[in-house]
């Protein structure tokens, strides 16, 4: 499996932004992390590749973030993506995380075509986009699902929060129960943008079909050449590389326990330690007595409660 990145670019004399990602390393890391079911994996996979693009639809400042959660009634419960966009004098990169309420959720295949159901695994419920402004605010809106399938729930927020008619493609393929090909497409009519070219790129994309079929046939770049075929691509820089990143470390994970009472942080030391574990990755850690001893206690035992046995938020 090659390693995950992404493109960008215009067509249609700058009134058309396309921006385009093979996810599959990031999708079978993702798989690997949390132990998902293939079905847990199409979803989560899903959403992280569309926080990415939507991460890179922000105005451009040093780093952008942003992060989508899907709460539904299906088996799976609820899930959060989190993307990253870095730009740097000499390049960039972006990165991803996310996890899912039930990682063993799973379902029987559609019966009218043989494809993961991941409308029925999500369910009816809510999409909450929740962006970082650059003053460090979040900005939270939200949209009820629509299919649950993620691709058209992404296309309707941004309809309707946004304003903004976009067409969002995403899609994972697995074989052999791994990830073989993740991907995903988001292109954005502009204002000023011709109503015939609006209408050759909705042509192409039809014609594209499945993205993760195409992707198995043919490289990012050709994809996006399809898409645009007859407006006129012009792809902004070279690729940015795309990899799983989480934010959560052994100090993180300290600082939370100075939410405990100075006796709660005793009984942790008298019995070994405190494990811990990211919900955002599923890296584990052990706390040692020593390292819960160092932490200075200047909050007089007035902590509120936080779970860290549980995860934490890095």
């Amino acid at each position: 499996m090659s390693s995950s990145y992404i493109l960008r670019g215009t067509a249609a004399n700058h009134t058309l932004r396309i921006f385009a990602t093979d996810s599959s390393t990031l999708a079978g890391e993702t798989k690997r992390r949390h132990e998902l079911t293939p079905d847990a994996t199409a979803a989560l996979g899903r959403l992280m590749t569309g926080a990415v693009l939507f991460g890179l639809t922000l105005s451009k400042h040093e780093k952008s973030r942003i992060s989508i959660r899907v709460e539904g009634d299906g088996p799976l419960r609820y899930m959060v993506a989190e993307g990253t966009v870095s730009e740097e004098l000499k390049g960039g990169h972006a990165s991803a995380r996310g996890y899912v309420g039930n990682s063993s959720a799973e379902l029987p295949l559609r019966a009218t075509d043989g494809k993961l159901d991941v409308g029925a695994l999500v369910g009816k419920g809510e999409l909450a986009v929740t962006r970082l402004l650059e003053n460090g605010e979040p900005y939270t809106s939200s949209v009820a699902l629509q299919t649950g399938e993620i691709a058209n729930d992404l296309a309707y927020y941004l309809a309707v929060s946004e304003q903004i008619p976009s067409a969002v493609l995403l899609g994972v393929y697995l074989e052999g129960g791994e990830v073989h090909t993740a991907g995903g497409l988001l292109v954005q009519v502009m204002p000023g943008a011709d109503d015939e070219h609006v209408e050759i790129m909705e042509r192409n994309i039809a014609a594209l079909g499945n993205i993760t079929t195409a992707l198995r046939n043919m490289s990012l770049l050709e994809l996006v050449q399809r898409v645009t075929e007859g407006l006129g691509l012009e792809l902004l820089e070279e690729s940015l590389p795309l990899s799983f990143a989480c934010r959560c470390s052994r100090e993180r994970l300290l600082s939370t326990l100075t939410y405990f009472s100075l006796e709660e942080r005793k009984d942790m030391m008298a019995q070994g330690g405190q494990e811990a574990v990211c919900h955002w990755c599923n890296t584990h850690y052990h706390l040692t007595p020593q390292e819960i001893a160092g932490l200075d206690d200047d909050m007089d035992g007035e902590q509120s409660e936080m779970p860290v046995s549980r995860g934490v938020q890095a």
